[in-house]
């Protein structure tokens, strides 16, 4: 990983010395925690009660016995877990405050990362291994209003269980504490999930939390919006709603938009949407009452990972910033850009003022970059000109026609060549659902004149709805592959069968010395005759040879009245 910009992480598989252990005053576990200070630790609110004491036991800390402190919650740092209208959580966190402080040593910080696709560990206390033991699990994405995070165990077993409730989330990248585990749920189908809060969603309930959080937080200071309060009356809702899908993951991957100077119902627009994805900006009207929001103008939390103002900033700059938020830290490997490039990380990234960075295409060369390795990208332009000419050549009408012709090639590919092959093999075997293979036939057929009858997308991000293509291709061709390897097992079979039909004809033949046997024959010729005919249909053929085996098989029996044998018929040699 250091090899591609990142930092390594502490590979050890120790007890970390931040991990707490809280127990309830019947000494039974709790949950577990995380000590930010030597006097401060974060858990989850359903862990703990204001005004009841709790013991954090410092598992990590060096020597044979564990040391034990007692705890309260500090103050009204304690957000219980609520749901909204759609049964959505939020909250569980609460801060505790140690009577006798901790080594300063053994502290650790959280730290803001864009989170999707990571993969972590997390160290939890349940029943079976109250001593504590690592859990390890990837990032699937966001869930709900409130900014929780979803993540997918490695194995079943390593789902959040009773007792890991406030264990610190560590980021395998890098070995930062990037947020804590909340809990984990069964549905009524009995699936199991599990749920973090990441450190903005943590800051935002607890604003004292942000003392103890590093990285620069993910909007900057220019695009926040200025006003808490309901939309305001010159809100462009147009506007806000395809900002609001966008960064709800709808939409292409790189998706340009223009904010002319003296727009001020555009421009605060975009910040307010850009504010509400935020997890740590997002306003609580926003998480609890987004109803009374415009309908369809409430991006999700977590909808961007990444904000940024490039008004006069370098590419070099903005390629730090960007890498930081990534995790790939500064490195001898190289510049930003090429930790970026090597880095396998993706983000959804906002980028405002494009046409007034310091340099723009040296910007449009990073986007470029950004856009290979797969992060979603919101570029806002203040003006037309030929920056915004570049970008909407290079970012999306380019890689539009690119991404067509890679469709019409797979397209081209199951029309032709593999058609051909199912074509072939329709005519030897008898398809189980020859309809379906037709019908999608027909329809990759259609898809692919609609994609090379259509005219080049002028302006970018025209013509046929390319996501909507890719969806139906990848479907079309798992079910003619599908098909084909039924085919292909058919084909296999009938191999089998001709030769097992071959091969006691052959012993029929020894055990009578080519003498008539008129039902032996007639079955004989009834499967010869079914393996022959196209397509074949392999059920009958099946019924037909083992009916005909089973006929040898009984005459080569002892005792059989047509055991030739016995009726001092030829023997076989």
């Amino acid at each position: 990983m250091v090899a591609d910009g990142g930092v390594q992480a502490d590979p050890s598989s120790k007890t970390p010395p931040w991990a707490v252990r809280i127990r309830w005053g019947n000494g039974e576990i709790a949950g577990a925690g995380v000590l930010l200070s030597p006097d401060r630790v974060l858990t989850c609110a359903h862990v703990v009660a204001p005004g009841a004491p709790v013991t954090a036991e410092f598992v990590g800390a060096p020597g044979r016995e564990v040391p034990a402190v007692t705890a309260r919650v500090d103050g009204d740092a304690y957000v219980p877990e609520t749901c909204d209208a759609d049964d959505d959580p939020s909250g569980d966190v609460a801060l505790l405050r140690l009577e006798h402080p901790r080594p300063a040593h053994e502290t650790v910080a959280l730290r803001r990362l864009s989170a999707p696709n990571r993969t972590v560990r997390m160290y939890g206390f349940p029943h079976e291994h109250n001593g504590g033991i690592w859990f390890r699990a990837t990032i699937i994405g966001g869930c709900g209003r409130d900014g929780q995070v979803q993540l997918g165990p490695r194995t079943p077993g390593e789902t959040a269980r009773p007792g890991c409730s406030g264990a610190g989330v560590v980021d395998d990248l890098t070995g930062e504490v990037i947020g804590i585990v909340l809990t984990a749920k069964h549905d009524r189908h009995g699936n199991a999930f599990s749920f973090m809060s990441p450190a903005e969603t943590i800051v935002r309930h607890l604003p004292q939390v942000a003392a103890w959080t590093r990285g620069p937080t993910a909007v900057d200071d220019r695009l926040r919006s200025r006003t808490d309060g309901p939309p305001a009356r010159d809100l462009d809702e147009p506007f806000a709603q395809r900002l609001a899908a966008w960064l709800r993951g709808d939409g292409e991957q790189v998706e340009i938009s223009l904010v002319p100077p003296g727009d001020h119902a555009r421009a605060a627009t975009l910040r307010r949407a850009i504010t509400l994805a935020d997890r740590e900006l997002r306003t609580a009207a926003s998480v609890g009452r987004a109803s009374l929001d415009p309908p369809g103008t409430v991006p999700s939390a977590g909808g961007h990972d990444l904000a940024l103002d490039v008004t006069g900033v370098t590419a070099a700059e903005t390629a730090e910033r960007v890498a930081e938020r990534m995790g790939l830290w500064r490195h001898p490997a190289g510049p930003a850009a090429e930790r970026i490039r090597t880095g396998g990380v993706a983000l959804t990234l906002v980028v405002v003022g494009v046409d007034r960075a310091a340099d723009p295409p040296a910007l449009l060369d990073l986007l470029a970059v950004l856009r290979e390795g797969g992060s979603r990208l919101l570029l806002v332009f203040h003006e037309t000109g030929p920056c915004y000419e570049r970008a909407r050549s290079d970012l999306v009408g380019r890689p539009a026609r690119e991404r067509r012709d890679r469709l019409v090639t797979r397209l081209r590919e199951l029309t032709g060549p593999l058609a051909a092959s199912l074509g072939e093999a329709m005519a030897t075997v008898r398809a189980e659902d020859p309809e379906s293979v037709h019908e999608a036939l027909y329809r990759a057929g259609g898809a692919l004149h609609i994609l090379t009858g259509a005219e080049r997308p002028d302006p970018p991000g025209g013509g046929p709805d390319l996501a909507a293509f890719e969806r139906l291709t990848d479907r079309l061709d798992a079910r003619l592959r599908a098909a084909a390897g039924r085919l292909d097992a058919l084909r296999r079979r009938r191999g089998e069968l001709a030769g097992r039909l071959d091969g006691y004809h052959a012993l029929h033949r020894s055990l009578t010395g080519g003498a008539e046997d008129l039902e032996t024959d007639a079955l004989y010729r009834s499967a010869h005759r079914l393996l022959r005919a196209r397509p074949c249909d392999m059920r009958a053929v099946e019924e037909a040879v083992d009916a005909y085996v089973r006929l040898v098989e009984h005459a080569d029996r002892p005792g059989s009245e047509r055991n030739p044998r016995e009726r001092g018929g030829a023997t076989p040699s």
